[in-house]
């Protein structure tokens, strides 16, 4: 559970929740591979967003057909977007859609949309997640047991030490280990996964043929070997600095929660912070010294709230990650009476009021109370302040 500042607001909830179930609808539609090229093409469009392909399919019934319907058509969905529908009609005038595909395939460049099974099931869940991913390597079902691990592209000893020790530790576990493949604390997290024998994806800020920054060309070719490079820009995109902030937001979207290594004051890392929170992911954060700038990002989201960690393991047991592969009730201890188990089952990973416990399992407050504080001492139950509780 988050503290009042890392916790997403009444607004962003509802807007969070609207594109959510435009993701859901999305991958409920029954789409062919035979359409993944066309979701591409409105890519090179430059009009793929979760909104717009969801207007396109429940209009068409499939992006081929929005692709090749008359301009009339077009507009009756795209409106009054001049830039949209402008855009489409040059666009398909002067590409080839098989030759496009063809390269990408030359090049073992994959492609998931949204609305394929293969695509990343906690990047699902996000707001507004990107429609198309390419990808170098592979992405397996199993990468949704990920962890993120970021921070300062200028690390001190204390922070690569860090950084190397979570990075092998996680990977040692199982989970994946997600960074954004820049120089010092991403950088390090991958590496020490390799090392490990596990698996890690990066996130890049430029497309999949531009290889950012390029002194980690060699460590991009042991990722895809080993885990997956991933983009949701087109393929020759630049790495410019606007497409940063967005490899943050999947960065945290991919994972179950955010580990910060070390991160000055204004560091990107707290961007990804920052999306985390919004997400729904746990936050994490090593400390530093106090009179540590390298740490000064890491401390003062401590302060906020951040769950301290000093290794992988520590991680680990906080997301219970190998606990949540178990049906519920067998992480349960056993001598729970009727009541306490009635509260745990009314508490889920979104914050409930103390008043909703009451009113849900209809047991009187002061017993509530009690039993949440006795759950809470065993584990099963987060705190997260203002009579506010998560299951955790």
């Amino acid at each position: 559970m988050k503290p009042p500042s890392l916790l997403m607001n009444t607004a962003n909830c509802a807007i969070e929740g609207h594109v959510r179930d435009m993701a859901t609808t999305i991958s409920e539609v029954n789409t062919s591979a035979e359409d993944r090229p066309f979701w591409v093409a409105f890519l090179l469009a430059d009009i793929a967003s979760s909104f717009t392909m969801l207007s396109l399919l429940e209009h068409f019934g499939s992006l081929e057909s929005a692709w090749t319907a008359d301009e009339v058509k077009l507009r009756r969905v795209l409106g009054g977007r001049a830039r949209a529908l402008g855009g489409v009609l040059r666009t398909r005038s002067s590409i080839d859609v098989p030759s496009v595909m063809e390269k990408l395939e030359r090049d073992a460049v994959s492609v998931v949309t949204l609305a394929e099974s293969g695509y990343p099931r906690l990047l699902r869940e996000i707001a507004a997640p990107p429609p198309v991913l390419f990808y170098k390597g592979q992405l397996l079902e199993t990468d949704s047991m990920a962890v993120a691990v970021v921070g300062t592209r200028k690390s001190t000893a204390y922070g690569r030490e860090l950084a190397t020790e979570l990075g092998a530790g996680l990977a040692k576990a199982g989970v994946t280990v997600v960074s954004g493949m820049a120089t010092g604390i991403d950088g390090f997290a991958h590496k020490a996964a390799l090392d490990a024998g596990g698996r890690t994806i990066a996130v890049l800020g430029s497309g999949i043929y531009d290889i950012y920054p390029r002194e980690h060309v060699s460590l991009a070719r042991r990722i895809w070997e080993q885990g997956a490079l991933v983009s949701d820009n087109l393929p020759d995109a630049k790495p410019d600095r606007w497409n940063f902030p967005a490899r943050n937001r999947i960065i945290s979207g991919l994972s179950l929660g955010v580990v910060v290594v070390e991160a000055p004051e204004k560091s990107g890392a707290l961007i990804t912070v920052d999306f985390a929170a919004d997400q729904g992911r746990d936050v994490f954060a090593v400390p530093g010294m106090a009179t540590s700038s390298a740490s000064a990002g890491c401390n003062r989201i401590l302060r906020d709230g951040a769950r301290l960690v000093r290794s992988a393991a520590d991680v680990i047991e906080d997301l219970r990650i190998h606990a949540s592969a178990e049906p519920i009730e067998a992480q349960q201890p056993l001598l729970l009476d009727e009541h306490e188990r009635r509260v745990l089952n009314v508490l889920t990973s979104e914050p409930r009021h103390i008043d909703d416990v009451v009113e849900t399992s209809g047991i009187p407050m002061p017993q509530v109370s009690a039993i949440l504080l006795m759950l809470e001492l065993q584990q099963l139950v987060r705190n997260g302040g203002a009579q506010y509780y998560t299951r955790r």
